[in-house]
């Protein structure tokens, strides 16, 4: 049902733009000569083709200079090959609300942006520009001396907001200052075979989706600094909604595919086909709801990630200040292989993800047992802090107490971690489950909870858990235990499968409730390799 309705959506949305007079910028004026500002040519063409009931605003061969552009309704911004529409490096040439963006739209219905050239934000340059102008008392920003400029400082290549029926077709994106495309509160938006490369600054996500409805995003490449592609939701009473992405490729100095922070609203029926991940820092699936907003009804399959720090992160926490608490539930996710390396993945890259730090106040001691929440921030707040030593990070499922994660199945997956833990780097013992931090108020992200007792999957607080064909592998050895459950009510393994590791115990269950264990293989004796307490 939900693919035969994206399938009319997207043409319906391609009937709209069918059969438009074309406005090439040349003959507005426009030079493609990269110096030339060619903001009032390129607008004066967009007004027309909106004014003249719609039509496509032509980009030629050239590279031409624009500041903040505004897309109306019914037009077409194409991109013709070789044609670049570069940002200008002067901050003050952008708009300042709803978001600075160089191009940008809001309550405006069938747009689109298509075409095989490219569209530069200047990023690097412009945040010479940004910090300049902060410098001399131009701009004002409370945030960019204790952290960086905040996302209203900062501009996103494309902005659109409340809008219905986009499209972003085949076009290349590089280097925005922030956030690279933002949508907000949109629905009926396609974006299908775009090349998306943005590592200029930090915070510089690829795609974030915010409370959108009835969104596909197929056959793209997304390389960015920050989240590659991230669902968010920033209004209470408001989600997002039949999210279909699929066939893409994915490399992020973060998280590659991240539903959350952000989760002030909700998220529901997002289904996740076919994604490439490699080189990236942080987690290759990432669903986190932490603002009191509801996450449910999640379909994940097909996933392949090389080279990426941590397979799979699933969060409740209780970031929000009143007393609504965040529900998680109903997700699947299946068919994922994932390589976890020792190293840092990201190592090497222009923006990489930045080491952890112990929070104020803390730091390495081993004469008594703390766990803390590693500062994950490339902030330059506290030059002080120490760098958090860790072993290699499993994957996780976990809510809060009284307040599970429900309902979550996890098939066919295969883990390959490289090992080599080592006590000496860190240790958290196995008989100290519950002095863990439960970080309830942290920035959820896979190492929230410091290091643990466990090498491959670590579950706790979790309601109704099933998982079926896992395979963990390491390539060299590691002291931990494999897999720990904390917490856990009604918990299904069948078909577990852990043949290198010999750290006893294996399995360890404790305070776990209505438990199944079916076809567990591991490299010893089951009577020893499992402990249920």
């Amino acid at each position: 049902m939900r693919s035969t309705f994206l399938l009319m959506m997207v043409g319906g949305i391609t009937g709209v733009f069918a059969q438009q007079k074309n406005y090439t910028i040349s003959t507005f004026g426009a030079i493609g000569d990269g110096r030339t500002n060619n903001t009032i040519p390129i607008q004066q063409a967009i007004n027309q083709a909106a004014n003249n009931g719609g039509g496509t605003v032509i980009i030629p061969k050239g590279r031409f200079v624009t500041g903040a552009l505004e897309m109306k309704s019914g037009v077409t911004l194409h991109l013709d090959q070789d044609a670049i529409l570069q940002g200008s490096d002067q901050r003050l040439e952008y708009n300042t609300y709803p978001h600075p963006a160089l191009i940008y739209a809001k309550d405006q219905h069938d747009v689109a942006i298509t075409g095989k050239g490219t569209i530069d934000g200047k990023g690097r340059e412009l945040m010479i520009n940004i910090f300049k102008l902060l410098k001399d008392g131009v701009i004002e920003d409370p945030d960019w001396k204790i952290k960086r400029p905040n996302e209203r400082t900062r501009t996103n290549l494309l902005y659109f907001e409340a809008c219905n029926g986009i499209q972003i077709r085949g076009v290349h994106l590089k280097d925005a200052s922030s956030w690279v495309t933002h949508y907000e509160r949109c629905r009926n938006l396609v974006i299908d075979s775009i090349h998306l490369e943005s590592m200029a600054y930090w915070n510089n996500d690829g795609l974030d989706i915010v409370d959108c409805k009835n969104v596909r995003v197929t056959n793209s490449f997304i390389n960015a600094a920050d989240d590659a592609i991230c669902l968010k939701s920033a209004t209470r009473n408001d989600y997002c909604d039949s999210i279909y992405i699929s066939d893409c490729t994915l490399r992020s100095s973060a998280n590659a595919f991240k539903i959350g922070t952000g989760s002030i609203g909700g998220f529901k029926n997002i289904t996740i086909r076919n994604l490439k991940i490699y080189d990236t820092y942080r987690s290759a699936i990432a669903l986190e709801a932490v603002d009191g907003g509801f996450l449910e009804n999640i379909d994940i399959s097909n996933v392949m990630a090389k080279n990426t720090g941590n397979a799979i992160f699933i969060r409740l926490g209780h970031r929000n200040n009143d007393n609504v608490y965040s529900r998680v539930q109903n997700i699947l996710i299946k068919n994922v292989s994932v390589e976890v390396p020792l190293k840092k993945p990201d190592a090497g890259y222009e923006m990489e993800g930045p080491l952890l730090k112990y929070p104020k106040g803390f730091g390495p001691d081993k004469s008594r047992l703390v766990s803390v929440s590693p500062w994950n921030h490339s902030s330059p707040q506290d030059t002080t802090a120490i760098i958090y030593q860790h072993n290699v990070f499993p994957s996780s499922v976990s809510g809060l107490p009284g307040h599970p994660v429900k309902n979550v199945r996890l098939e066919n997956i295969n883990i390959v971690y490289e090992g080599g833990a080592n006590r000496e780097i860190n240790y958290f013992p196995l008989d100290s489950l519950d002095r863990i931090t439960e970080a309830e108020k942290d920035y959820p992200e896979f190492s929230m909870f410091g290091e643990l007792p466990a090498s491959g999957f670590y579950a706790r607080h979790v309601e109704g858990l099933q998982m079926k064909n896992i395979q963990l592998q390491y390539k060299k050895p590691d002291f931990r235990t494999a897999m720990v459950f904390n917490d856990v009510e009604d918990l299904a393994l069948n078909g577990i499968a852990i043949p290198a590791t010999k750290a006893l115990p294996v399995i360890y269950l404790h305070k776990v409730t209505k438990h199944s264990l079916k076809h567990i293989r591991l490299a010893v004796d089951n009577t020893k390799g499992i402990i249920i307490k």
